[in-house]
């Protein structure tokens, strides 16, 4: 709604740019026009419905559609085929599918005619061996139509199946999915819209055919005259009626096109999510009793073997029941651990073997190893419960056992009433829980989550953090969860794995990573201050300048690293006297709260930059604000080393 007494103002385009649009405009439009001016309006019944024009009309309907049969039956893999897998000569295939639509089309004609005419490549071949002859038959019509049409399916095609990120039929893949299987219910009904727009501009371009059908077919009524060559006849000795057909043909087009409104190259269905609020609209089910049991185990057990190589380089063994945390910071290879195990990556490869089978040269969908990606992947066309449900129902599990089992998950994770909502009617808190039951539904061997609790609020991640960590304390097998949060490392996890530039730098128990962390990023991520350095008898010179005076170093020029509590750290706004050896002037970079107490980030020429923890009053008496000069001070008891 307008506001009264003001304007809203747009920029004008240029005239420079305007002009030659606008005469661009006048230039198609006048063509057509001119058809409309022509047009015989009170002949125009009679016209179009001339024996030889309803004839022509329903021959061209026949061969249109077959034409878009075979480009559909043809194309579609081709499209596939394009946009998914690589191959030597893809320019070159690429090059051929746009050749018909760039070629003249009585050449195209012509062409066709040395393929499959009597004395054309395979023509004499078909007639001896199928008794087929293709020039001056409807079926000659037809292949003349598919040649100079198909082309637009497989573009629009390839144009929406590029559109759609590949974690979806990866997800489906790691669910169990056969790759014929992902093809025809994720990837399909995903770039749906795409399909629907290629295969109309496929039709109207197969019904508006014209040069390469009467040159390589003829031009013979009732047999393969359509009603572009109906036009072509009717011009000569009735204009006017000419003139009718053509207005059949450019309302048909027309039609075609106000009816894809611009969507020429397709959309895949992933739309942009209206996503309910996180807050008052998702209710936590209380933890489910023996009315929602856990599906039934099977009796096996599932322990884990690894050799990655690649950017990722580590061995990795685990027990059944143990659940891994992998941290480390960005890049330091997590998600391609999890890829190469799950064998979607040519970045690392992992000699993979689950309990007593070697799942190294098995497919992604035969390994079992079931992943929940960082977004959830949840496929957009299915339901939750049928999002839930997939991987059952892919490993051959029945339609209702299948329901029956993943209505157990959703309940027991909270979302049961939301089972027959689609992801874009859920939150993202919500469909990061449906995509973690899909994954524990799939009976899996390994479990690979990527940080699958990053999505959801506090209240709603402790509730899923404890539902999950009660399914991972029986779960047959191994899991591995890729995660920035130290709560989550410690409260799920058996073991915690630290990764940086693709090497393990520790693999323990999260109790001695907690308390003698291996990697400065790890320290920090556990709120401490971590400084790398070189030993020295009394302490370390660290590596982003100054010295740090230790109670307890390790053997002088050892690799180290010094860990220092926030609360260890003194502020004052004096030089401190006493017994503290570490001191150093600095300056009060950023104050922020952390629960009750303020962590306060002070900067030094003579020092790394260190976090203190302090109490607001404290921060209030020291009068502390950024760009405050202040002294810190740590005791050597305080500074832990870690010999790295």
């Amino acid at each position: 709604m307008k506001r009264a007494g003001v304007r809203t103002s747009r920029a004008r385009p240029p005239l420079a740019l305007a002009l030659p649009a606008l005469a661009a405009v006048a230039f198609l439009a006048l063509p057509l026009l001119g058809i409309l001016v022509r047009t015989e309006w009170g002949e125009l019944g009679d016209h179009l419905s001339s024996p030889g024009t309803v004839e022509a009309l329903k021959l061209s309907l026949v061969v249109s559609f077959w034409a878009l049969g075979l480009s559909l039956l043809l194309g579609v893999p081709l499209a596939w085929l394009l946009a998914r897998v690589p191959f030597p000569g893809k320019a070159f295939v690429r090059s051929l599918v746009l050749l018909p639509m760039v070629l003249p089309p009585t050449v195209g004609g012509v062409a066709l005619l040395l393929a499959f005419g009597r004395r054309g490549l395979l023509g004499p071949w078909l007639e001896d061996t199928f008794g087929i002859t293709l020039p001056f038959h409807t079926s000659g019509a037809v292949i003349a139509a598919t040649f100079v049409a198909m082309p637009f399916l497989v573009i629009s095609l390839e144009g929406a199946l590029g559109g759609l990120r590949p974690r979806y039929e990866e997800t489906a893949a790691s669910l169990g999915a056969s790759p014929v299987r992902v093809f025809f219910t994720v990837t399909l009904p995903m770039v749906a819209p795409g399909v629907i727009a290629g295969a109309a501009l496929t039709w109207a371009r197969a019904l508006g055919e014209f040069g390469a059908t009467i040159t390589f077919a003829g031009n013979l009524p009732g047999t393969t005259q359509t009603l572009p060559l109906q036009v072509y006849l009717l011009l000569q000795d009735e204009p006017e009626a000419a003139t009718s057909v053509s207005l059949l043909l450019l309302a048909i087009a027309m039609g075609v096109l106000i009816a894809l409104r611009g969507r020429w190259t397709g959309t895949p269905a992933d739309r942009p999510r209206r996503t309910a609020p996180d807050v008052g609209t998702d209710p936590i089910v209380a933890e489910p009793t023996a009315d929602v049991p856990a599906p039934a185990a099977s009796g096996e057990r599932w322990s884990l073997h690894a050799e990655v190589t690649g950017f990722t380089r580590l061995t990795l063994d685990a027990e059944p029941g143990t659940t891994i945390a992998v941290v480390g910071p960005n890049g330091a290879g997590k998600t391609t651990l999890l890829r190469a195990l799950l064998g979607l990556t040519p970045r690392a490869h992992a000699e993979l073997t689950l309990g007593s089978i070697d799942v190294t040269d098995l497919p992604p969908h035969r390994r079992r190893v079931a992943w929940v990606p960082q977004d959830g992947a949840l496929f957009p066309h299915l339901t939750a419960l049928a999002n839930t449900a997939y991987g059952l129902r892919a490993q051959g599990v029945s339609r209702a056992e299948a329901r029956r089992e993943a209505r157990s998950w959703l309940d027991r994770l909270g979302v049961g009433h939301l089972a027959h909502r689609r992801p874009t009617q859920l939150s993202g808190g919500q469909a990061g829980r449906v995509a973690l039951a899909r994954a524990l539904a799939a009976r899996p061997r390994l479990l690979v989550l990527d940080e699958p609790l990053a999505a959801l609020d506090q209240t709603t991640r402790a509730h899923v953090r404890h539902t999950l960590r009660t399914h991972l304390a029986g779960f047959a097998g191994v899991c591995l969860i890729v995660t920035h949060d130290p709560v989550e490392a410690v409260s799920l996890a058996d073991r915690v794995l630290v990764l940086d530039e693709g090497r393990a730098l520790q693999d323990a128990a999260p109790a001695e990573v907690t308390r003698h962390p291996r990697s400065p990023w790890v320290a920090r991520m556990l709120g401490r201050n971590a400084w790398p350095g070189t030993a020295t008898p009394e302490g370390l010179v660290l590596d982003g300048g100054g010295v740090l005076v230790a109670a307890d170093p390790p053997p002088a020029g050892t690799p180290a690293l010094a860990i220092v509590a926030p609360e260890a750290v003194a502020v004052h706004r004096e030089k401190p006297a006493g017994s503290p050896r570490n001191v150093w002037p600095g300056t009060v970079r950023e104050i922020t709260a952390s629960g009750s107490r303020l962590r306060v980030l002070v900067t030094s020429d003579e020092a790394p930059d260190l976090v203190a923890e302090i109490t607001p009053q404290a921060a209030a008496e020291l009068g502390l604000a950024d760009g405050v000069s202040v002294w810190t001070s740590v005791k050597a008891t305080e500074a832990t080393v870690v010999t790295l």
